[in-house]
């Protein structure tokens, strides 16, 4: 994993960490770990599983929980947010890797690679959503999308209103998966004042940590500082920043509670999108783009995988979905893979 060596370990490590719970040497042996673990598994096959689409599942779910872990646990150590921008992509990688290889093994075109029933792993979907729009990575949004709408499109509001800043489309529900701790986010969406919003905020905070007992990870800091040893990485909020973000809230009152990442929202806040660059397009490359992303030239697009007709798109606008039979033979709108086919 490249771009990652970017806290300077000879300043003074305590105050370039986000958290107190993270010690510099449990933060050198715990990197050291995930780095060996991302190697073995970027080399090895899982020995465990009855057959062989089974173990290659099982890999790519050992690689992306070490991807994912580093990824917050270099937060949590202070990395340089503008660097962590680059970094996101990676790990949507590894998700889509981990997504492609479950489905093979289950025979199922929808599984997800992570399940809403458990609070842990909910969370981490939300935690990438939230990165999303808190490093300005919307464009990676569509992706999360394809990975997780068909076993979950319309059956949660957290995760229906958070893409909706974004993505159109998406559906109105009145109900979620975990009431404990996200009763008070998803109220905060819909409060009339933001000052509403703000105690749903700090309400939230408040019960996350809790609320996520039953997650694998929970305590871990615990372990970490008894023997210097555990599977601490962070406990980091991300949503409740992002939401913070997208209702343009003071949050003055919570930025200081432990759980809530303030540098993220002071990036986002502060992120100049008219820096950036934008790729040059290519004619004769081979070019993709998803679902909610921008155009990067007019031109007939195919969508991959879908035996439906090239669509006309004009550079500067919205990749569409495509109508298209789902499993079931009903069709519907749907995220897609477009690739460029030819100048209109």
């Amino acid at each position: 994993m490249q771009g990652y060596e970017i806290i300077d370990m000879s300043e003074d490590f305590d105050s370039k960490r986000r958290q107190r719970f993270l010690g510099e040497d449990y933060f050198k042996w715990r990197l050291s770990l995930l780095d060996e673990g991302i190697t073995y598994w970027s080399e090895n096959t899982a020995p465990t599983g009855s057959t062989e689409n089974e173990r290659r599942a099982l890999t790519q779910r050992y690689l992306v929980s070490d991807i994912y872990r580093r990824f917050l646990l270099m937060y949590t150590g202070g990395a340089d947010i503008e660097r962590m921008r680059s970094e996101l992509e990676p790990v949507l990688d590894a998700y889509e890797r981990y997504t492609k290889a479950q489905r093979l093994n289950r025979q199922d075109a929808s599984e997800p690679p992570l399940v809403f029933e458990e609070i842990g792993e909910y969370e981490t979907v939300m935690q990438l959503i939230g990165f999303c729009y808190l490093l300005h990575r919307r464009d990676l949004l569509p992706r999360i999308v394809e990975m997780f709408d068909p076993s979950y499109r319309g059956k949660d509001t957290l995760y229906e209103d958070l893409l909706a800043y974004e993505l159109e489309g998406r559906i109105n529900v009145d109900s979620w998966y975990h009431d404990v701790p996200y009763r008070p986010l998803v109220f905060s969406l819909y409060r009339e004042t933001k000052s509403e919003s703000v105690d749903d905020l700090t309400e939230y905070l408040d019960a996350w940590y809790r609320g996520m007992a039953a997650a694998p990870w929970h305590d871990g800091h615990l372990e970490a500082q008894k023997n210097g040893k555990g599977t601490y990485v962070g406990y980091w909020a991300v949503e409740a920043a992002a939401v913070a973000f997208l209702l343009q809230l003071d949050d003055s009152s919570f930025r200081d509670h432990l759980l809530y990442p303030k540098d993220l929202a002071n990036f986002a806040r502060s992120f100049d999108a008219s820096k950036e660059t934008t790729p040059t397009f290519q004619v004769g490359a081979a070019t993709t783009v998803r679902t909610g992303q921008t155009c990067p030239e007019t031109g007939i697009w195919k969508a991959q995988g879908h035996n439906v007709p090239g669509v006309m798109v004009h550079q500067g606008e919205r990749m569409p979905e495509v109508f298209a039979p789902d499993r079931s033979g009903a069709y519907r709108s749907q995220p897609a893979l477009w690739e460029y086919e030819r100048q209109a």
